[in-house]
């Protein structure tokens, strides 16, 4: 029954508008903006309250440094400023450090690179391993030749090879060229580095215009001026 109540169709119920005499306090809320309006104030409410249990509940001993280190703007917490003022010799040691790691992490990877690269090549390049057997007749040398053909492992083609091995060849040469791919992604960083350093370094120098740089590239050139030296 209560499926065919809903089929019927009902008068629709509207809102009254404000009245012409009150058009000079705005316009009239209806129920769904005073609903919205009675939750923004309950959650305010509630948030409230949870702010005053925990005050009451606060170890007085208890310390942040957000205490001593926020002050008030207009009525709201504002965080100070904790960026501390380096010198440019204290700027230009740390350019340095971080080049020297950067570098540091470029030698790793080239040694993973050789080491990774060197077992790959075993492994499409098999070792002959051939011998000299010396015998003192023909019987003996019979018998030698077919006991070194019984032992003797005998190179099988790639595509023979179980899946597993194949996957795991093939996952070894992709992490190769992503090593190769971040040793010059580095390599480009530590150039970057070391020309910011240069460059916070004393000495005048200029900016070359791209009619001026004799072999052109996608990196700023720069030029310093000549400076006597005493």
């Amino acid at each position: 029954m209560s499926s065919l109540r809903n089929a019927v169709k009902r008068r629709t119920h509207k809102e009254r508008a404000q009245p012409a005499a009150r058009s000079k306090l705005g316009l009239l809320e209806k129920h769904k903006d005073y609903v919205v309006r009675a939750r923004d104030f309950h959650k305010k409410e509630e948030a409230i309250r949870i702010l005053q249990e925990k005050a009451a509940s606060r170890n007085p001993d208890e310390f942040y440094f957000k205490m001593i280190n926020t002050k008030i703007v207009d009525g709201v917490h504002r965080p100070q400023s904790l960026a501390k003022k380096y010198s440019a010799e204290e700027m230009l040691l740390m350019k340095t450090q971080d080049i020297g790691y950067v570098l540091q992490k470029v030698q790793s990877e080239k040694k993973k690179v050789e080491r990774l690269s060197s077992v790959l090549h075993r492994i499409d390049n098999p070792p002959s391993n051939k011998h000299i057997y010396f015998a003192d007749d023909r019987e003996e040398a019979k018998e030698l030749e077919q006991v070194i053909h019984s032992s003797e492992e005998k190179a099988v083609p790639s595509s023979k090879l179980p899946r597993r091995i194949r996957k795991k060849t093939a996952k070894a040469y992709k992490e190769l060229e992503e090593r190769k791919k971040r040793i010059n992604e580095m390599q480009n960083v530590v150039m970057d580095m070391n020309l910011r350093k240069e460059l916070m370094g004393k000495g005048r120098k200029r900016k070359l215009r791209e009619d001026e740089v004799v072999s052109p590239t996608s990196a700023p050139v720069y030029k310093w001026r000549k400076e006597r030296k005493r």
